[in-house]
């Protein structure tokens, strides 16, 4: 499973050496140009670590190539807190939806298109794993960077109690997108590439109605409140990462209460 140097015509990985249960094996930063251009779009320079921002840099800098902007998929710091850093040694602007994570940047709307050096990106609002996430169609290559919206291999935690429903629409979208635009390459924020957008998508939809049914289930059979949800629906979940489950499983309750599906009483 090679993820460092992977990529497309158009785009290159550097991962970063951040790995975890919630970053996989790290940290993938897109470097991404037209072939034989100098202008480059570097996508999500990663956590503040110096060392693998200063070789993302230097990556640019062998090519022949300079960085004319950077983009973040979204807020959070494994992906937008480098970008302060990253922009002081590249003196390239930071665009993302959240003007936290900008530095010099404007804000990213969906449907926006970025242009450097004959480089084409469409950007895709895709909120749910955070309310700002976004992902970014290229065109040329027939590839989608996804972000945290899909990863290369695991699920995507929902950062936000209502953050299901926007994030059961985004995968519908990306589906769609996959299908219209032939799609054939998703470029994740962690983990490996993803070569078979379709079937992957439609796992993801697939375990996401089938957690909301043992969640369904797991209620109906006289579990209330988060905590015991989680007892029920995701036994063996490691201790490290139990917020995580218990960050799904309120936002699956908030969902199914929306829709009217839960008992009264049972509502996080």
């Amino acid at each position: 499973m090679r993820i460092d140097g992977s990529g497309t015509l158009r785009a290159s990985c550097v991962l970063c050496p951040n790995p975890g249960p919630m970053t996989l094996e790290g940290t993938n930063t897109w470097i991404l140009r037209e072939p034989g251009a100098r202008g480059v779009v570097v996508v999500d320079p990663g956590p503040h670590d110096e060392r693998h921002l200063e070789r993302v840099a230097r990556t640019v800098q062998e090519q022949g190539a300079q960085v004319q902007m950077a983009v973040v998929t979204h807020r959070h710091p494994d992906h937008a807190e480098g970008a302060r850093y990253f922009a002081e040694l590249t003196g390239a602007p930071v665009h993302a939806v959240d003007p936290e994570a900008r530095v010099g940047g404007h804000g990213l709307s969906d449907g926006d298109t970025l242009e450097a050096d004959g480089l084409v990106l469409t950007v895709v609002a895709t909120p749910g794993h955070t309310d700002d996430s976004v992902c970014l169609l290229v065109g040329a290559d027939n590839a989608v960077l996804t972000g945290d919206t899909v990863l290369g291999h695991g699920t995507t935690v929902i950062d936000g109690d209502d953050g299901l429903g926007p994030y059961m629409d985004s995968l519908y979208r990306l589906r769609d997108l996959v299908r219209e635009q032939g799609v054939r390459t998703l470029l994740p924020g962690h983990g490996p590439i993803l070569t078979a957008p379709a079937e992957a998508l439609s796992s993801y939809i697939a375990h996401r109605e089938s957690r909301l049914e043992q969640v369904r289930e797991a209620v109906n059979a006289g579990a209330t409140g988060v905590g015991a949800v989680v007892d029920r629906v995701y036994p063996d979940v490691d201790e490290q990462i139990r917020f995580a489950a218990e960050s799904s499983v309120r936002a699956q309750l908030r969902y199914l209460a929306s829709r009217g599906e839960l008992p009264a009483g049972n509502e996080p």
